[in-house]
């Protein structure tokens, strides 16, 4: 395993009584997707004010002093973990900017597969930097824009980004959504009585008793007024690719996607893994927690019962989500104990949802076997990871993916499992309601897998000028 390193998480309400403990508890719901940092921005209509803290968000913004710092009906707030960027207070969400027209402040979900590029240009151009994040490249474009509306400076900024993105935006009079053209980061609208919310997940509307209204569709940018919600949709037409691991993984199990519970997705995923490579064994124990879901959707599916042959410490914290090889190195048995009396002679099958280095994995199997098990049989409820993330997701490098460098064999020899098989990828398509993959259009962002990617990691070649100017619009928002 060794973990993939989640994205980040990005909430926002405008005209909300409260508005910055709201945005507390959202991030709050959101933590899970980073946890690195955390930060608030409001405005009061007139001025702006901020707090950005290393930590979480419990450890940071649950304290009424710092609530209190934080004025005013409308607010964004961001988890971060760096996909792009070090690990500094400087580069924690959200950042704020004091343009000619005004203060505007930006939370970022994503990655820009051109931000180097872009940000060159903007150095070259007299810009000066003050993070080593992408999203400050989003600020210095918007600054730069000739163009008059602040939606038109937006729109202008983002033809010239390429990559998966979702972002709240948060001017004095508006709160604006804008999520990428394939939609492969995720954003969602909210109602809180007249208060408009932006979250990533459903999760985070769920906390604030928030009505789920809908997704931001793919390429959709979303203005939130006093005068309600108008939408906007600059790009040309794309078929919507979400990311196929915010239902495999990052996700919350109880967020909605696509009008189904993330945890119905990865039961699931576990019942097509057992449809396709089931052996007789004495327990199903699943990994924890990544791995329940799937384990529970295998053992319906084979008719037997999931044991908790594998015991997870909940107070020490997801380490895995440290950017720090020497926390990844112990970080198994921090987390991780065996139910010995349960395994002990016994005959394994061990479920989770992927397997990236496969370090993690090697450890929890010898502390199997040296538990007592007779046999290890490894079962991942997705496909190998072969190839590396450029839209948010901080995946390892190619070279250390195990995937792609070992076959199946390989990798089994590598962790020293009894035997290992992994879903197929036309029963991860029919795990999500498709009786197969379209390989012309795929449904999903799934360049994990395939290599597949809907933008090119090294794409820099400029945006269609025409097609940019037939939507910068002259609106009255």
């Amino acid at each position: 395993m060794s973990r993939l390193k989640e994205e980040c998480g990005v909430f926002g309400i405008f005209n909300g009584t409260e508005a910055a403990t709201l945005t507390a508890l959202g991030l709050h719901a959101l933590q899970h997707r980073g946890q690195e940092g955390c930060g608030i921005v409001t405005s009061n209509g007139k001025n702006f004010f901020a707090e950005r803290r290393l930590g979480l968000v419990g450890d940071n913004f649950t304290k009424d002093k710092i609530l209190k710092n934080l004025p005013g009906k409308h607010a964004i707030g961001h988890n971060r973990y760096s996909t792009a960027g070090n690990n500094s207070i400087k580069n924690i969400q959200p950042f704020f900017a004091d343009l000619y027209d005004g203060g505007i402040s930006i939370a970022h979900n994503g990655n820009l597969c051109n931000a180097k590029h872009l940000r060159n240009e903007l150095v070259k151009n007299g810009s000066i930097f003050q993070t080593t994040s992408d999203t400050e490249t989003i600020i210095q474009l918007i600054a730069k824009s000739k163009r008059e509306k602040i939606i038109d400076k937006i729109i202008d900024a983002l033809f010239q980004i390429q990559g998966g993105y979702a972002l709240a935006i948060l001017t004095k009079e508006k709160l604006i959504g804008v999520r990428d053209p394939f939609g492969i980061r995720p954003l969602v609208i909210g109602k809180l009585n007249n208060s408009y919310v932006l979250a990533s997940e459903t999760c985070a509307l769920d906390i604030i008793e928030a009505k789920f209204v809908r997704e931001v569709e793919n390429g959709e940018i979303v203005v939130i007024t006093e005068n309600g919600l108008q939408s906007i949709k600059p790009f040309s037409k794309k078929k919507k690719r979400p990311c196929i691991f915010e239902y495999i993984y990052f996700s919350r199990p109880d967020s909605i996607i696509d009008n189904k519970c993330v945890y119905e997705y990865r039961k699931k995923l576990g019942s097509e893994l057992a449809n396709e490579s089931h052996v007789d064994s004495d327990l199903i124990i699943p990994v924890p927690d990544s791995g329940v879901p799937a384990a529970i959707g295998y053992a319906e599916k084979v008719g037997k019962n999931i044991e908790l042959g594998i015991i997870r410490n909940h107070y020490v914290g997801r380490t895995f989500i440290e950017p720090t090889q020497q926390i990844r190195s112990f970080g198994v048995k921090l987390k991780h104990n065996i139910n010995k009396s349960l395994v002990k002679n016994k005959s394994l099958i061990l479920i989770d949802d992927s397997l990236v280095r496969g370090t993690t994995s090697v450890k929890l199997i010898k502390m199997l076997y040296e538990a007592g098990a007779k046999e290890v049989h490894f079962r991942i409820a997705s496909p190998p990871i072969k190839f590396p993330d450029y839209y948010g997701v901080d995946t390892p490098n190619k070279n250390e993916l195990l995937a792609s460098k070992l076959d199946v064999e390989g990798m089994r020899k590598f962790i020293n499992a009894t035997s290992l098989s992994f879903l197929s990828i036309d029963g991860l398509y029919k795990s999500m309601g498709f009786s197969k993959r379209n390989s012309q259009y795929p449904q999903f962002t799934d360049h994990y897998f395939t290599g597949d990617y809907p933008i090119k990691p090294l794409d820099i070649t400029s945006k269609d000028d025409d097609e940019k100017q037939s939507f910068l619009i002259s609106s009255q928002i």
